[in-house]
């Protein structure tokens, strides 16, 4: 096939393009670099199967010649990027994903939206199952990424039902693995950089939210078989082992051997207490759930941030 892979120069979306490469695909990489990141792609310049086109999607798309898929995964997606660019998050969640959508409509192909499990909020459902609508404060700062992801995805539905658009939908969880950003405010590279620095790991609350971490290489597979067999309903992709914020720091100490101290900040405003996805409908329909444990994937994204940090 011929795809494109919006936001590809992005943590995501850079391994997507690896996998998607090595299964034979041909690839238009797509992105304006607002938060991605040019290096993610550099082993990529001399590829004959790939191609990579500058360009912010939240602007009409134009991609010369067929395709067959297109992945949306274009979308600031840590706290430290949306919270600084709010507005830029609310035009590609909105405008972005109906360009996506009208290039998918005129090509005959079939759309992957990357949502979140941020559609869920602050949940009061535990764990979350795809039919859970979710707990979220639209006029909050987390709004501004929560809700964008909530209109793309009521808007890919919309094209699905009124336009007959393959479409998938795929709330993604916390995901980890090399090539995320040393200071993109997310728990698993914030805490592995402060450790490898000697500095302090920051807790915020008592520790006791939970999260469930997803190692990237997981996450693309699943990413991959729901394209390629799910159906159009919101998919939960993600690890269900759940784990506190306070457990992910001891164990990030004890793998650096780091001797860093605990220190504790206040829980910013709508920060979810626990988040935990109910997988069952990815294990039917896909045939797929994480391979890869949590201490084993933190070894490999410590190695990947020790070689960074040099």
């Amino acid at each position: 096939m011929r795809v494109l892979v919006t936001g590809a120069g992005g943590f995501l979306g850079s391994h997507l393009c690896d996998r998607l490469l090595a299964l034979g695909h041909r690839v238009v990489g797509m992105d304006n670099f607002s938060t991605g990141n040019k290096t993610n792609l550099e082993h990529l310049k001399s590829h004959p199967n790939f191609q990579f086109v500058l360009h912010d999607v939240a602007n009409f798309i134009e991609v010369p010649g067929p395709l067959e898929g297109v992945f949306h995964f274009a979308s600031p997606a840590s706290p430290v990027d949306y919270l600084e660019l709010p507005i830029q998050t609310l035009k590609v969640g909105s405008l972005g994903t109906h360009k996506a959508l009208g290039l998918a409509k005129a090509k005959g192909a079939r759309l992957l939206l990357a949502s979140t499990s941020e559609v869920y909020g602050d949940p009061l459902v535990h764990p979350q199952p795809e039919s859970y609508w979710g707990n979220v404060n639209p006029v909050g700062p987390r709004g501004v990424y929560d809700e964008a992801k909530r209109f793309a995805e009521a808007l890919t539905m919309a094209y699905h039902r009124s336009h007959e658009l393959d479409t998938r939908i795929a709330r993604i969880f916390n995901t980890y693995g090399p090539r995320m950003r040393p200071h993109d405010g997310r728990v698993v590279s914030n805490f592995i950089v402060q450790a490898l620095k000697a500095e302090p790991l920051t807790v915020y609350g008592d520790g006791s939210q939970t999260r469930s971490f997803c190692y990237v290489d997981d996450l693309i597979e699943g990413i991959v078989r729901l394209f390629e067999r799910g159906a159009p309903e919101p998919t939960n992709i993600g690890n269900p082992d759940e784990f506190t914020v306070r457990q992910l720091a001891e164990l990030v100490l004890k793998l650096t051997g780091s001797a860093s101290p605990i220190t504790v900040e206040p829980l910013p405003t709508d920060d979810p207490k626990v988040r935990q996805p109910d997988i069952q409908r990815a294990r039917e329909t896909l045939g797929w759930e994480p391979k890869v444990s949590l201490e084993e994937g933190l070894r490999r994204t410590i190695e990947y941030f020790r070689g960074l940090l040099r």
